[in-house]
């Protein structure tokens, strides 16, 4: 594949909340296609050849004058994500059972070791959506399931399920880059079973699963929750995030209207990661 330089847009945003989600959004609408949250704001990443002078201009959360923006922007190519990683990631350990490492990481001596390399990929547990989903996982009995990550990003929610037992796994994410980096992964944790496709929820046609893995965005969540319904086995498990606590209602709303019912939530810093049985 050859190299990409990507432009890097880094936001400090005052208060966080809820211009971070926000701003995501606009700009995924806009062509940005990764992003990174942090403790000050957001990291958006464009390929340098879909970026274009004005390609803030359609961004309306930037003159909201509830919100104090700061961006500068600099170019990054791919080559050299893995020493802007190596500065910037820690380990990080879920409820004593799981650790997330990159591969300059000593080995851990927990029961779930897992080795991510992300690059450009969303998913490294460090986001607390993806650290509920841990959590979730990990409370969960996998062994023999059939399993969907929809939104899969780097693969580390699919890699935990195939450690826990499940023997059937597929992880679907709309981003390429997202994509080659998860079939790495899942390589790279020996779980080469883990079958990954590049697409969205249009890829879905008879396939059933007993567990669905979801964690994006609350208005795609709210489209695609029918579907998912529709291709979960009898007792089947739907687990959600990417929203925060106040769309808890909205989402089991679109869940009941599909014979979903809540079960339980996990809440972290207002976001929130839900279960949900057929």
């Amino acid at each position: 594949m050859p190299n990409t330089t990507y432009i890097e847009y880094n936001f400090k945003i005052n208060p966080l909340q809820p211009a971070s989600e926000i701003l995501i959004a606009e700009l995924g609408e806009a062509g940005f296609e990764s992003f990174v949250e942090n403790e000050k704001g957001v990291l958006a990443y464009i390929k340098q050849k879909d970026w274009s002078e004005g390609i803030l201009h359609s961004v309306e959360i930037l003159r909201n004058e509830n919100f104090e923006f700061n961006f500068q922007v600099s170019e990054i190519e791919q080559e050299n994500w893995n020493a802007t990683w190596e500065e910037n990631f820690n380990p990080i350990q879920v409820d004593n059972l799981c650790v997330v490492r990159a591969p300059f990481h000593e080995k851990s001596n927990v029961e779930f070791d897992i080795v991510i390399e992300p690059k450009m990929s969303f998913g490294t547990g460090h986001h607390e959506t993806t650290h509920m989903m841990l959590q979730h996982i990990l409370d969960h009995n996998f062994n023999g399931k059939s399993v969907l990550d929809m939104g899969s990003g780097t693969g580390v929610l699919a890699i935990l399920t195939a450690m826990k037992g499940a023997n059937s796994i597929e992880a679907i994410d709309i981003d390429h880059w997202c994509f080659l980096n998860a079939k790495e992964n899942a390589a790279r944790n020996n779980c080469e079973h883990i079958k990954i496709y590049e697409g969205d929820s249009s890829l879905l046609i008879d396939q059933k699963y007993d567990v669905i893995i979801a964690n994006i965005n609350r208005n795609i969540l709210l489209s695609d929750i029918p579907k998912y319904a529709k291709h979960l086995n009898a007792n089947g498990i739907l687990f959600l995030s990417g929203f925060y606590k106040e769309d808890i209602p909205m989402i089991s709303a679109k869940c009941t209207e599909v014979s979903l019912k809540f079960e339980k939530n996990l809440e972290k810093n207002n976001w929130v990661a839900v279960k949900y049985v057929i």
